[in-house]
């Protein structure tokens, strides 16, 4: 099983980024979560098995996570980027249990590597 994100990069405060996330299977349960150094996971965006979306605080309104239609790759969209956004940013998956993707996104048991994001 893989994630493999890309996209990252350094980028001027204000600016935007799109983050991609290959599969190597379809995962009904799938988001981001980032991890600066020194920090706790921190959950981003989610796109569950019954196709709702969420955002946590420190995205919303500023962020879209969105996928091909087969969940094969996942995108997700930051824009007005501040440098407190900078930190690891990693695509993850889960199977659902009972039908519901219950586990906080930092939970989801698939992970990828991480895609590094410098926002200065």
């Amino acid at each position: 099983v893989q994630l493999v994100e890309s996209g990252g990069g350094s980028v001027r405060a204000g600016g935007s980024l799109t983050l991609y996330c290959a599969a190597s299977r379809f995962f009904p349960c799938m988001g981001w979560f980032r991890q600066a150094p020194g920090n706790r996971r921190e959950g981003l965006a989610r796109v569950d098995s019954d196709g709702t979306i969420g955002y946590e605080d420190s995205v919303k309104g500023r962020a879209s996570i969105s996928d091909d239609g087969a969940k094969s790759t996942l995108y997700l969209r930051i824009d007005n980027l501040k440098p407190e956004d900078t930190a690891m940013y990693y695509c993850v998956a889960d199977l659902p249990f009972n039908g519901y993707c219950g586990r906080p996104v930092v939970d989801f048991y698939y992970r990828g590597q991480g895609t590094q994001v410098t926002v200065s």
